[in-house]
């Protein structure tokens, strides 16, 4: 029976990933395949591009409530006496990577999704808050200084297992949660390999802001 119950939880966590948020708005709201425009990616910087800062944001926020919402299954099966708190975090990671899993390969939308950064941000919001705070704040401060969003995005996967090697909250970490860590900061790479070929060739998008102002003749 636990057997079971965890196999169902899994492929929830995979049918949650899986809902095409920025696909689904861009059709939805707009008429348009959000793959078909701009950088044809599925997820919220493309979205923030082609349709505005509303269609954006609602993508990014769903995406990020997607890999937090797969993570916290986990305590629902502790709940229920099926994992025991040990495993709690061991059964957040796993979920919340099938989530990831299914954002980049929804079965929903012929398997062609976005890169997964909003949803790794949620599963690490649900796993170390703390933690997902200060990447978010790295985040910006990379974006704000180079105006790259794949540049933000990489240095501040780079930055989560490190900080955790470090100790920055004055605690010894779990290994399993480091070796997360790297394995979030590879699957970004991965996901970003476009993007950082592009930055090497001086090629890549700047943010909207950079955009925008651009348009205006500021």
């Amino acid at each position: 029976m636990n057997v079971l119950l965890i196999s169902i939880t899994t492929i929830v966590a995979y049918l949650l990933g899986s809902i095409p948020t920025a696909v689904w708005y861009g059709q939805g709201f707009f008429g348009i395949d959000i793959r078909q425009h701009g950088s044809g990616n599925a997820g919220a910087t493309n979205t923030f591009r082609v349709l505005g800062k509303r269609a954006g944001t609602i993508v990014m926020l769903v995406d990020v409530l997607k890999g937090y919402t797969a993570a916290i299954m986990a305590n629902l099966l502790w709940y229920l006496d099926i994992i025991t708190q040990t495993e709690i975090m061991t059964f957040e990671i796993v979920f919340g990577l099938v989530a990831v899993i299914g954002h980049l390969y929804p079965i929903f939308a012929d398997f062609k999704g976005g890169k997964g950064v909003a949803s790794l941000l949620g599963m690490v919001l649900a796993i170390h808050p703390e933690m997902a705070l200060v990447c978010i704040g790295i985040f910006l401060l990379v974006v704000i200084a180079s105006q790259y969003v794949s540049l933000g995005s990489i240095l501040a996967a780079l930055a989560f297992p490190i900080l955790l090697l470090l100790q920055v909250f004055g605690q010894k970490e779990s290994p399993l949660l480091i070796v997360f860590g790297f394995v979030v900061f590879l699957m970004v790479v991965f996901t970003h390999q476009k993007n950082i070929g592009r930055l090497m060739r001086g090629q890549e998008n700047r943010t909207i802001l950079i955009r925008l102002r651009k348009k205006r003749g500021e």
